[in-house]
């Protein structure tokens, strides 16, 4: 999979650039439609809850996945996280194993269930997944952050969309990180009027040690102006922001000149856990990251819809 800074059209509404793609699109669409119409799920015996999106990145699939982990071992519901390898997506995994330690990675999602089951696990947490018609799920549980919801709703490469927003028909839980958005909840209980949707948030836990200082703030993520907001929204003073392609990993040199460029002008580097994960092998200690922590609205009625996979 490619590192990628996503255009800013994907999240407007109107735009000549994506009607420039709009054939690409429709091509793309209809390989996505036969594959799910040909598709035969299997049925591999053991809880699966499968946490996606429809929306190609940044949605907090990852953060969701470990937050119910934790909810599930307090259950006795004994979960591993589920994920297909892919080699520029080590941060994501890093991620996972700092904060849960089961996380299976195999070379295709089903071989990961299998594991699974091999090594006793009962529940399996398949963090992304949503597109892989080869397994049946128990739940599909959808992330979107609220800044973007569904961009220009146009599928790839004219819009961000990985699947048009019908495809929640096929989905039991919405989860909404940001604030309440009435008429997206309308629209998409339109498609499926049997949805729940909740809403989460992160909760900064560390922002106090940086609040006198001035910050070169750092994102590698799939929306980086979420993590630039979080910290404008706790009035930090970003001076500089620096924008990596999801999952990209600069090498040395590229993190020296940051770092000269941050001490030549008196300031702090602040970046994400995930980008943090991916820079600590080369062991500069001018960095710091922003520590959040998931809270969830109406968190007992979300795991309570969750447990009934057990009945």
């Amino acid at each position: 999979m490619m590192n990628i800074i996503k255009p800013k059209f994907w999240d407007k509404k109107k735009g000549i650039l994506s009607s420039i793609f709009l054939p690409l699109a429709a091509i793309y669409f209809l390989i996505l439609f036969f594959k799910k119409k040909i598709s035969n799920p299997k049925n591999c015996n053991i809880p699966i809850i499968c946490v996606g999106n429809i929306y190609i990145g940044g949605t907090g699939k990852t953060p969701i996945s470990i937050y119910l982990s934790k909810e599930l071992t307090k259950l006795k519901k004994n979960p591993v996280i589920v994920r297909k390898y892919y080699k520029n997506h080590l941060d994501e995994y890093d991620l996972i194993k700092t904060n849960f330690q089961n996380l299976i990675i195999s070379k295709d999602r089903l071989s990961g269930i299998y594991e699974a089951k091999k090594k006793k696990f009962k529940t399996v947490i398949l963090d992304d997944g949503f597109q892989d018609y080869s397994i049946k799920k128990k739940i599909n549980v959808i992330c979107f952050n609220q800044p973007q919801l569904a961009g220009n709703e146009l599928i790839i490469p004219a819009g961000p969309m990985r699947e048009t927003l019908k495809s929640l028909k096929d989905a039991q839980i919405v989860i909404i990180n940001g604030n309440k958005n009435i008429s997206f909840e309308d629209k998409i209980l339109n498609i499926n009027n049997q949805l729940n949707i909740f809403y989460s948030r992160y909760e900064l836990i560390n922002f106090q040690e940086f609040e006198e200082k001035k910050i070169l703030a750092i994102a590698g993520i799939g929306n980086p102006n979420n993590f630039f907001s979080l910290l404008l929204g706790k009035k930090l003073k970003v001076e500089k922001k620096i924008v990596f392609p999801d999952h990209y990993k600069p090498n040395r040199s590229e993190i020296q000149d940051l770092i000269n460029l941050a001490k030549k002008e008196n300031l702090q580097i602040v970046t994400t856990e995930k980008d943090f994960l991916r820079f600590k092998d080369y062991g500069f200690k001018e960095i710091k990251y922003l520590k959040i922590k998931l809270e969830f609205e109406k968190k007992n009625e979300f795991i309570k819809k969750i447990m009934k996979i057990y009945d």
